[in-house]
């Protein structure tokens, strides 16, 4: 499994600092102190190492299929208004990511980024209903064949950094990486209403595995 490019900071100075205090606590400086020290930032190395993993996923080839942009629990599935790329009501699927799950958000169709958008705000829990429109978020619109994606990365409670991969006018594929959120955090999905929602509120995904809709030529062709 590898690592997030974000992580290695986070990593390495875990680990040195894990490795200093070890050293001295096994030389007898500090006595049990340094141990509980050391043994607390062996842990948080150790949970890094966790939260930035990148497994390798399995993404499904059948066309016009969506995949889930984000690994965590489905908490709403609802009929929103979404002015500002969708223009029209859309089908949001919000997905809460605990501190536990992979935090690398992927691409959950094929086509082209003709929207970016990054909001500054507040820091609410990722799964109050206001946190949608209230919390630092950032966005990006996915101009596909089939019609209009966009996938809105949104900061929780302990989130406090929103990481955004591709840039206006880049071709994206399904499953692409397209960014990471520190710690915690909330991912929105926003479809057309003639697409066909084959998940449920409650259900896990696997973030670029599971299939969240398809779009309706495919659901009867």
């Amino acid at each position: 499994m590898s690592l997030a490019p974000e992580g290695y900071p986070f990593v390495a100075g875990l680990a040195l600092i894990a490795i200093a205090t070890w050293i001295a606590a096994i030389a007898g400086f500090g006595g049990g102190v340094t141990l509980v020290i050391a043994a607390l930032f062996t842990a948080l190395t150790i949970f890094n190492l966790w939260f930035f993993r990148d497994p390798k996923r399995l993404h499904p080839t059948g066309s016009g299929l969506v995949l889930a942009p984000a690994e965590g629990r489905v908490i709403d599935i609802s009929e929103v208004g979404e002015p500002s790329f969708m223009g029209q009501q859309a089908r949001k699927i919000s997905i809460f990511l605990s501190i536990f799950d992979v935090h690398i958000q992927r691409a959950p169709v094929e086509g082209v980024v003709s929207h970016r958008e990054y909001r500054p705000g507040a820091y609410k829990v990722a799964w109050a209903d206001k946190a949608s429109e209230e919390n630092e978020q950032a966005s990006v619109g996915i101009t596909t064949e089939m019609g209009n994606v966009l996938v809105r990365q949104i900061a929780g409670l302990v989130a406090r950094r929103i990481i955004t991969y591709p840039s206006e006018g880049d071709r994206l594929e399904r499953g692409q990486k397209i960014g990471l959120i520190r710690f915690g955090s909330r991912v929105d999905l926003f479809l057309p209403l003639d697409w066909e929602i084959i998940c449920s509120v409650g259900d896990r995904t696997r973030v670029g595995s599971s299939v969240l809709a398809r779009h309706p030529v495919e659901a009867v062709g």
